[in-house]
Protein backbone atom coordinates (compact mmCIF):
# COMPACT_ATOMS: atom_id res chain seq x y z
CA UNK A 1 0.00 0.00 0.00
CA UNK A 2 1.11 3.22 -0.80
CA UNK A 3 2.61 5.41 2.15
CA UNK A 4 0.38 8.33 2.63
CA UNK A 5 1.65 12.09 2.16
CA UNK A 6 -0.43 13.22 4.72
CA UNK A 7 -2.53 12.01 7.52
CA UNK A 8 -4.96 13.46 10.16
CA UNK A 9 -7.77 12.28 12.33
CA UNK A 10 -10.18 12.94 9.34
CA UNK A 11 -8.31 13.26 6.15
CA UNK A 12 -5.82 11.54 4.44
CA UNK A 13 -3.77 12.80 0.87
CA UNK A 14 -2.04 10.46 -1.56
CA UNK A 15 0.82 11.80 -3.59
CA UNK A 16 0.79 10.28 -6.98
CA UNK A 17 -1.08 9.16 -10.07
CA UNK A 18 -4.24 7.96 -9.22
CA UNK A 19 -4.50 5.26 -12.05
CA UNK A 20 -1.85 3.37 -9.56
CA UNK A 21 -3.33 4.63 -5.77
CA UNK A 22 -7.16 4.02 -6.65
CA UNK A 23 -6.89 -0.13 -7.03
CA UNK A 24 -5.23 0.19 -3.37
CA UNK A 25 -7.94 1.79 -1.55
CA UNK A 26 -10.87 0.38 -0.19
CA UNK A 27 -14.47 1.41 -0.66
CA UNK A 28 -15.69 5.00 0.49
CA UNK A 29 -19.58 6.13 0.63
CA UNK A 30 -19.18 9.22 -1.70
CA UNK A 31 -16.73 10.15 -4.01
CA UNK A 32 -16.49 13.79 -5.11
CA UNK A 33 -14.36 15.56 -7.23
CA UNK A 34 -12.98 17.45 -10.36
CA UNK A 35 -11.32 16.28 -12.68
CA UNK A 36 -9.29 17.34 -15.27
CA UNK A 37 -12.06 18.94 -18.21
CA UNK A 38 -9.51 18.04 -21.37
CA UNK A 39 -8.91 21.46 -22.04
CA UNK A 40 -5.05 21.90 -21.19
CA UNK A 41 -6.41 25.04 -19.05
CA UNK A 42 -4.33 27.81 -18.32
CA UNK A 43 -5.12 31.42 -17.15
CA UNK A 44 -4.16 34.45 -18.79
CA UNK A 45 -5.92 36.53 -16.57
CA UNK A 46 -3.99 36.21 -12.95
CA UNK A 47 -0.86 38.65 -12.39
CA UNK A 48 0.92 35.35 -11.21
CA UNK A 49 -0.22 32.48 -13.59
CA UNK A 50 -0.78 29.20 -12.69
CA UNK A 51 1.26 26.05 -14.62
CA UNK A 52 -1.39 24.58 -17.11
CA UNK A 53 -3.02 21.15 -15.12
CA UNK A 54 -1.04 17.93 -15.58
CA UNK A 55 -2.86 15.60 -17.47
CA UNK A 56 -5.70 18.30 -18.53
CA UNK A 57 -5.13 16.78 -22.43
CA UNK A 58 -8.35 14.79 -22.87
CA UNK A 59 -11.36 14.29 -20.07
CA UNK A 60 -10.08 11.09 -17.93
CA UNK A 61 -12.86 8.61 -18.51
CA UNK A 62 -11.57 5.65 -17.53
CA UNK A 63 -10.64 7.31 -14.02
CA UNK A 64 -13.90 8.49 -14.13
CA UNK A 65 -15.35 5.18 -14.43
CA UNK A 66 -12.76 3.94 -12.01
CA UNK A 67 -13.31 6.28 -9.37
CA UNK A 68 -17.30 5.55 -9.51
CA UNK A 69 -16.64 2.24 -8.99
CA UNK A 70 -15.20 3.23 -5.30
CA UNK A 71 -18.53 4.54 -4.28
CA UNK A 72 -20.65 3.05 -2.32
CA UNK A 73 -23.74 5.32 -2.31
CA UNK A 74 -23.13 8.34 -4.64
CA UNK A 75 -20.01 10.37 -7.07
CA UNK A 76 -19.93 13.60 -8.49
CA UNK A 77 -17.87 14.32 -11.08
CA UNK A 78 -17.76 18.21 -12.38
CA UNK A 79 -17.60 18.62 -15.61
CA UNK A 80 -17.70 21.55 -18.82
CA UNK A 81 -20.64 22.32 -20.91
CA UNK A 82 -19.59 20.17 -23.82
CA UNK A 83 -17.95 17.31 -21.47
CA UNK A 84 -21.73 16.22 -20.81
CA UNK A 85 -21.82 14.46 -23.62
CA UNK A 86 -18.73 12.31 -23.07
CA UNK A 87 -19.98 11.41 -20.08
CA UNK A 88 -21.55 8.15 -18.70
CA UNK A 89 -25.41 9.63 -18.64
CA UNK A 90 -26.13 10.49 -14.86
CA UNK A 91 -29.26 10.53 -13.02
CA UNK A 92 -28.80 14.45 -12.34
CA UNK A 93 -26.74 17.11 -13.47
CA UNK A 94 -26.42 20.22 -11.05
CA UNK A 95 -25.63 23.45 -12.31
CA UNK A 96 -22.94 25.58 -10.44
CA UNK A 97 -23.53 29.40 -10.60
CA UNK A 98 -20.15 30.72 -10.28
CA UNK A 99 -21.32 34.43 -10.96
CA UNK A 100 -18.45 35.48 -13.20
CA UNK A 101 -18.47 35.38 -17.07
CA UNK A 102 -15.83 32.88 -18.18
CA UNK A 103 -13.27 32.82 -21.14
CA UNK A 104 -13.81 31.41 -24.35
CA UNK A 105 -14.28 32.63 -27.85
CA UNK A 106 -15.07 36.48 -27.26
CA UNK A 107 -16.50 37.32 -30.49
CA UNK A 108 -18.63 34.07 -31.08
CA UNK A 109 -19.79 32.86 -28.03
CA UNK A 110 -21.74 33.44 -25.04
CA UNK A 111 -19.70 34.37 -21.60
CA UNK A 112 -20.23 30.79 -19.21
CA UNK A 113 -21.04 31.73 -15.72
CA UNK A 114 -21.85 27.89 -14.51
CA UNK A 115 -20.25 24.50 -14.81
CA UNK A 116 -21.55 21.21 -14.24
CA UNK A 117 -21.87 18.41 -11.87
CA UNK A 118 -22.88 14.90 -13.18
CA UNK A 119 -24.25 13.16 -10.36
CA UNK A 120 -24.68 9.25 -9.98
CA UNK A 121 -26.77 7.68 -7.11
CA UNK A 122 -26.09 4.02 -6.43
CA UNK A 123 -28.44 1.40 -4.49
CA UNK A 124 -27.31 2.37 -1.16
CA UNK A 125 -27.87 6.38 -2.08
CA UNK A 126 -30.31 8.35 0.54
CA UNK A 127 -30.66 12.28 0.54
CA UNK A 128 -30.51 13.53 3.88
CA UNK A 129 -31.65 17.08 2.28
CA UNK A 130 -32.74 17.11 -0.86
CA UNK A 131 -30.90 20.11 -2.92
CA UNK A 132 -32.06 21.74 -6.24
CA UNK A 133 -30.03 20.70 -9.34
CA UNK A 134 -28.97 24.68 -9.17
CA UNK A 135 -26.71 26.08 -7.17
CA UNK A 136 -25.36 29.59 -6.69
CA UNK A 137 -21.70 30.43 -4.59
CA UNK A 138 -19.52 32.26 -5.49
CA UNK A 139 -16.49 31.14 -7.72
CA UNK A 140 -13.03 31.78 -5.58
CA UNK A 141 -10.14 33.80 -7.39
CA UNK A 142 -8.57 30.59 -8.22
CA UNK A 143 -5.65 31.70 -6.12
CA UNK A 144 -4.35 28.59 -4.84
CA UNK A 145 -5.36 26.25 -8.03
CA UNK A 146 -6.40 27.00 -11.70
CA UNK A 147 -9.39 25.35 -11.32
CA UNK A 148 -9.94 25.62 -7.61
CA UNK A 149 -13.85 25.40 -6.00
CA UNK A 150 -15.46 26.97 -3.42
CA UNK A 151 -15.62 25.19 0.16
CA UNK A 152 -18.64 26.76 0.40
CA UNK A 153 -19.95 24.73 -2.43
CA UNK A 154 -18.40 21.25 -1.67
CA UNK A 155 -19.64 21.44 1.68
CA UNK A 156 -23.48 22.01 0.23
CA UNK A 157 -23.07 18.69 -1.70
CA UNK A 158 -21.37 16.77 1.09
CA UNK A 159 -24.58 17.46 3.54
CA UNK A 160 -27.11 16.45 0.94
CA UNK A 161 -25.69 13.05 0.94
CA UNK A 162 -25.83 10.25 3.76
CA UNK A 163 -21.90 9.92 4.10
CA UNK A 164 -19.01 9.93 6.46
CA UNK A 165 -16.09 8.74 3.98
CA UNK A 166 -15.67 10.84 0.87
CA UNK A 167 -13.12 10.04 -2.08
CA UNK A 168 -11.57 13.25 -3.99
CA UNK A 169 -8.93 11.11 -7.11
CA UNK A 170 -8.54 14.90 -8.50
CA UNK A 171 -7.63 16.51 -5.19
CA UNK A 172 -6.03 19.52 -6.20
CA UNK A 173 -5.43 21.97 -3.45
CA UNK A 174 -7.48 19.89 -1.25
CA UNK A 175 -11.05 21.80 -1.01
CA UNK A 176 -12.90 18.75 -0.83
CA UNK A 177 -10.70 17.59 2.01
CA UNK A 178 -11.27 20.83 3.69
CA UNK A 179 -14.90 20.60 3.27
CA UNK A 180 -15.34 17.05 4.34
CA UNK A 181 -13.11 17.98 7.69
CA UNK A 182 -15.11 20.91 8.27
CA UNK A 183 -18.46 18.41 8.66
CA UNK A 184 -16.91 15.99 10.60
CA UNK A 185 -16.47 13.91 7.73
CA UNK A 186 -12.99 11.43 7.21
CA UNK A 187 -11.86 12.28 3.06
CA UNK A 188 -8.74 10.91 0.93
CA UNK A 189 -7.64 13.33 -1.57
CA UNK A 190 -5.34 11.92 -4.31
CA UNK A 191 -3.00 14.91 -5.80
CA UNK A 192 -0.12 14.11 -8.69
CA UNK A 193 1.63 17.25 -8.05
CA UNK A 194 3.34 17.68 -5.31
CA UNK A 195 3.08 21.54 -5.11
CA UNK A 196 -0.67 21.07 -4.67
CA UNK A 197 -0.28 18.41 -2.04
CA UNK A 198 1.48 20.83 0.02
CA UNK A 199 -0.79 23.67 -0.25
CA UNK A 200 -3.89 20.99 0.72
CA UNK A 201 -1.83 19.79 3.78
CA UNK A 202 -1.72 23.75 4.84
CA UNK A 203 -5.28 23.97 4.50
CA UNK A 204 -6.41 20.88 6.39
CA UNK A 205 -3.91 22.35 9.45
CA UNK A 206 -5.84 25.36 9.81
CA UNK A 207 -8.82 25.38 12.58
CA UNK A 208 -11.95 23.33 11.90
CA UNK A 209 -14.49 26.64 11.03
CA UNK A 210 -17.58 26.18 13.24
CA UNK A 211 -20.67 24.57 11.28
Amino acid sequence: MVKPYYQDSHCTIYHGDCREILPQLEPVDLVLTDPPYGMSFQSNYRNVKHDKIKGDECLPLDLIYISMFKAINAAYFFCRWDNLKQMPPPKSVLVWVKNNWSMGDLQHEHGRQWEACCFYPKEKHVFTNRIPDVIMVDRTGNGLHPTEKPVELMKIIISANVCQTILDPFMGSGTTLRAAKDLNRKAIGIEIEEKYCEIAVERLRQEVLAL
